[in-house]
């Protein structure tokens, strides 16, 4: 039905043209009578009526045309997004407090689905899953309006992953590298450094032309705020985008808060720049989907997710990609999160997620508790990118490393139940042992690829075997220093080309040994 101002403006219409009837004659007599037989419509059901609402769930009628995604207006200025049809109503999700709808109220549609408004200016800049600022700085100049839901780029339109995207943490570069465009799970139980992981990974592509979209999914905003505020310290908030969905947040606003984060990553990656983006974390975001499945009274299966979650990450984790040259090159690199219970990698969320993803880095609670940082499990870890994401000299330096640490492990095991060794087996347990204390990485303190380098180089050659090993930790900035004072052309050379000769290789080892026979005479 029309409003009782359109009706009135109609009525004087047909007045006016009553009277100009009697001057004009047969021609506005025909118009009258369109007029008069004219069926007024609201315009393809534009309006609802809500039957009910509670817990961020509104019902309503009256929409018979609407499309799954729609975004609708309620009371208030309350929005919302249709989310199940039904034949006699639609269930619709709010992204506001539903206090100002009442059952009756009217809704309208606005004949758009999902999206969120990017552009250059969301760099920098703390946002909530809907785009508006939610960091005091302002408001944000947007170049356009991306959907929070797209196709992910075909087959045809990708090329292979094969440029690295360095994360500056050794264990993981040297044997569970990540290229641009990879999807690489990080895993792993409460408090073990997963977001740690994550966070340095974003300070490490300082300089290194990367945009960074950090997604907070149902975490405390007193977590956010510190991570935020790492990030500036280090100066990485210059090419750092955060959307903050956090746990006081409504289970809706958690639920689109990833989607809206590869919206604003999309709109870069078709401009040609490569992105990285972290999901902190999908397990909480399923989570979040659930509360909202239950509500709308989807059926629950395993663990209580409703069916069509795997379809959920899925249609999610696709859309990262390394486009072809043909659409300007660019690159969607994700860092999904998931947080397992006491280490339980076959639960429902975990194994979806492990089957979608290109790999995982599994980080370990009695590792980390043991004080190995970055605490990954070696044998459960693994990139099916592979070596393809690693630069030749990198690859040379790490040779061999992973298939020793996993001898170690094996040996180590074994040891439990021996009571004397011989000489050639203690020797390959210190050697294991001192190539694991080599791992160990300080939290917001990322290696460039050059020293990375250096201390495999060192540390295959054996040079820390006859070093005790808790010195190693302090010996290592050392090495680093002499043989970038030492060899510095090396050192350039390493860095902007990613490759190293044999003979630049040997002086590495020479150095390092150098550097150890100094510090022993030295006392």
């Amino acid at each position: 039905m029309l409003d009782s101002r359109a009706q009135e403006r109609l009525n004087e219409l047909r007045g006016l043209l009553i009277g100009l009837a009697a001057a004009e004659g047969d021609m506005v007599s025909l118009m009258r009578e369109a007029v008069d037989n004219w069926q007024p419509s609201d315009e393809l059901s534009a309006r609802g009526t809500v039957l009910t609402v509670g817990d961020g769930i509104a019902t309503v009628a009256g929409l018979d045309n609407i499309r799954y995604g729609e975004i609708l207006i309620f009371a208030g200025g309350v929005r919302g997004m249709a989310e199940e049809l039904k034949r006699d109503y639609v269930s619709c999700i709010l992204f506001g407090d539903d206090e100002p709808i009442t059952e009756g109220s009217l809704v309208k549609r606005t004949g758009r689905t999902a999206g969120i408004p990017v552009g250059d200016g969301f760099i920098g800049r703390v946002v909530n899953a809907l785009g508006m600022p939610i960091d005091g700085k302002g408001k944000i100049e947007s170049h356009g309006y991306m959907p929070i839901e797209a196709a992910a780029p075909a087959i045809i339109e990708r090329q292979p992953v094969s440029v690295p995207l360095e994360t500056g943490l050794l264990c993981i570069d040297s044997m569970f590298p990540i290229g641009r465009g990879q999807r690489e799970l990080i895993i792993g139980d409460r408090q073990t450094g997963k977001t740690t992981i994550a966070v340095d990974t974003i300070l490490n592509q300082k300089g290194k032309d990367v945009t960074c979209i950090y997604v907070a999914i149902g975490q405390k905003a007193s977590s956010v705020a510190q991570i935020c505020a790492t990030l500036k310290e280090h100066g990485a908030d210059k090419y750092t985008v955060v959307v903050n969905a956090s746990a006081s947040e409504p289970a809706s606003l958690q639920y689109i808060a990833p989607y809206a984060g590869c919206a604003i990553a999309e709109y870069f990656m078709y401009q040609g720049k490569d992105v990285l983006i972290v999901y902190d974390d999908l397990s909480k975001h399923a989570i979040a989907y659930r509360t909202l499945s239950l509500l709308l009274e989807r059926s629950p299966g395993r663990e209580a997710y409703p069916g069509d979650v795997f379809y959920l990450h899925s249609r999610l984790l696709e859309r990262s990609a390394r486009l072809s040259d043909k659409l300007g090159g660019g690159s969607m690199t994700a860092l999904p999160i998931v947080e397992t219970q006491a280490g339980d990698v076959s639960a429902y969320i975990p194994t979806n997620i492990i089957s979608i993803t290109d790999g995982q880095i599994f980080l370990e609670s009695e590792l980390f508790f043991e004080g190995q940082r970055p605490a990954v499990n070696i044998g459960l870890s693994v990139s099916r990118v592979g070596s393809a994401a690693q630069t030749q000299a990198l690859k040379k330096a790490s040779a061999g490393l992973r298939l020793t640490l996993a001898q170690y492990k094996e040996i180590e095991v074994f040891n439990q139940f021996s009571s004397e060794l011989d000489e050639a087996t203690a020797r390959r347990l210190r050697h294991g042992k001192n190539l694991l204390t080599l791992l160990r990485q300080e939290q917001s303190e990322p290696l460039a690829q050059y020293e990375q380098i250096i201390l495999l180089i060192a540390g295959m050659s054996n040079v820390f075997d006859r070093v005790e090993t808790d010195k190693i930790s302090k010996l290592k900035s050392g090495i680093i220093g002499y043989v970038k004072e030492t060899l510095p052309e090396i050192c350039e050379a390493i860095e902007k080309s990613g490759k190293i000769s044999e003979s630049d290789s040997k002086a590495i080892s020479f150095a390092a040994h150098e550097y150890i026979e100094k510090s022993a005479s030295n006392g």
